[in-house]
């Protein structure tokens, strides 16, 4: 059986973001160029080990062979609302990438995800797909999002996380241990509404300015 990964990601800048995005008092716009930022520098963690392929080039010198990544064969695949926050900052680093959407929606009742979107790139099973949702709280949303891109059969499934409560972890890595998780922050726990604490808040409502 697969082991389920965790990787923590806790280069001192991402820490510090993080640290000032938590803070209640913090306005909208700042929220928002801070979760840029950061999304910034964790794509560079989370292409880490991205397959490169030699080119040819010429230098002012000479010609050689250099690598280079394929962009277009990445897919930053977007769970709305809250995820959409986190894309700006990931295309910055991979400008080449294609854009899914996953619109899913939390019953305030039963806290289970509702489908209501889904649209992916063509030929999904030659791309790399990076699942990107600020928040897994629950984990709800992420494993039924992961399991309906699943059913595009995609080359490879990261998932990408601001933040992490220890039960959204236990949820999804319970029904895709294939799948490595990439957050900033493992917190606490969830309180009785189903919010990840100390956490942030809620990441759509900071980002949007909504409550």
């Amino acid at each position: 059986m697969t082991k389920p990964q965790v990787h923590l990601i806790s280069h001192p800048m991402v820490q510090h973001k993080l640290t000032l995005m938590r803070q209640k008092d913090l306005s909208t716009m700042s929220f928002r160029r801070l979760l840029h930022e950061i999304s910034m520098l964790m794509a560079y963690e989370v292409t880490r080990d991205m397959p490169t392929h030699l080119v040819e080039i010429e230098t002012p010198l000479e010609t050689m062979q250099a690598p280079m990544i394929d962009g277009k064969k990445t897919v930053f695949v977007v769970i709305m609302r809250a995820g959409s926050g986190f894309l700006d900052g990931m295309l910055e680093v991979v400008p080449g990438a294609r854009v899914g959407h996953v619109g899913l929606y939390r019953d305030p009742k039963t806290l289970v995800a509702v489908e209501y979107y889904f649209k992916m790139p063509q030929d999904m099973h030659e791309r790399d797909a990076i699942v990107l949702d600020p928040m897994l709280a629950t984990g709800n949303s992420a494993v039924a999002a992961v399991e309906r891109l699943k059913e595009t059969r995609p080359k490879s499934i990261r998932f990408v996380s601001l933040l992490a409560a220890p039960e959204g972890l236990a949820n999804f890595h319970a029904h895709h241990p294939d799948v490595p998780v990439y957050t900033a922050a493992i917190d606490r726990q969830l309180n009785e509404h189903g919010y990840i604490v100390p956490g942030l808040g809620d990441a759509g409502d900071r980002i949007f300015g909504t409550k």
